[in-house]
């Protein structure tokens, strides 16, 4: 494995549990860029060479919000997350955004890095993101994660409120979208126990290109839904929602979960949409006995 595409070192150790601060994470891990279907990919590359465990992250996050989860999982197997073209660092260009392009990066990628099989696992529209893939290439994955997320489009309610997102950034509202979208992504608990975790958050959204964030709240509203298609899915699958998660509810979990043959779910208490930050040691035990059963 290239030095290019593979990196081991971690400048820093962060809890499981990590508070963050933007300090902790400028140091956490040296980030590496590699160009991927006609745009520069930003991602982190670590851990042993081994079987890897790619993350795909929601929205309008970035790859910084794995590394509670890299920490830990690098210690026995290769981890990678990557920033969805446009977020973080990576770049964009003309191309409309949309699931399936999202999903042609993240295959492009693991071209790239020579990875043919992975374990992936993908939170809230990386979750959309997973599903579009699996379906379209199931041959380059090993088992799947699916996080907060769900199988169903947007409703008609849904994508009128995309919409009007959409108007509010570009009308120059972002801090008001972020203020109300941290509101609704957190258990209440966390939002005033971890205010550095909110914060975090909260920077992320605010430091991302407004016609980012619009082109992917469009993207959002015009995905196809994959509920009919679940039965296809034949690879080990992890279905985890946290249990105070008021965007994509239990109920959506349960109902992949029914669909999907041989899937496990795990519902974690005290988290919201952000579960794997919220309660991450109990997120990380979930994903570690999950790839240990498949291995």
């Amino acid at each position: 494995m290239s030095n290019e595409s593979f990196n081991s070192d971690l400048t820093t150790n962060l809890s499981p549990n990590i508070s963050y601060s933007p300090d902790v994470l400028t140091k956490s891990m040296k980030e590496r860029l590699i160009q991927v279907n006609g745009i520069n990919v930003s991602y982190f590359d670590s851990g042993k060479e081994a079987q890897p465990i790619l993350f795909i992250h929601g929205f309008p996050f970035e790859k910084s919000m794995w590394l509670p989860q890299m920490e830990q999982l690098m210690l026995n197997h290769r981890v990678i997350s990557y920033d969805i073209r446009g977020f973080g660092k990576s770049t964009t260009n003309d191309q409309e955004p949309s699931m399936s392009l999202y999903a042609d990066d993240l295959i492009a990628l693991m071209d790239v890095l020579k990875i043919k099989k992975a374990v992936v696992c993908g939170l809230s529209m990386g979750g959309y993101i997973l599903l579009d893939a699996v379906l379209r290439y199931p041959n380059r994955f090993k088992a799947i994660i699916l996080a907060d997320t769900q199988c169903t489009g947007d409703s008609a309610e849904a994508k009128e409120k995309r919409k009007k997102s959409i108007q509010q950034i570009n009308a120059g509202g972002l801090p008001e979208f972020s203020t109300s979208f941290v509101n609704a992504i957190f258990y209440k608990e966390t939002l005033t126990s971890n205010r550095e975790l909110v914060k975090f958050i909260a920077d992320t959204i605010l430091a991302t290109t407004p016609s980012v964030i619009s082109g992917a709240l469009n993207a959002l509203a015009k995905r196809d839904d994959r509920c009919s298609m679940l039965d296809r899915i034949d690879v080990p699958t992890l279905i985890i929602c946290g249990k105070e998660d008021s965007v994509t509810p239990v109920v959506k979990s349960e109902y992949m979960n029914q669909k999907i043959k041989g899937s496990v779910l795990e519902i974690i208490d005290g988290a919201g949409h952000l579960s794997n930050l919220e309660r991450a040691e109990v997120f990380n035990k979930h994903v570690e006995d999950f790839v240990h059963s498949i291995d």
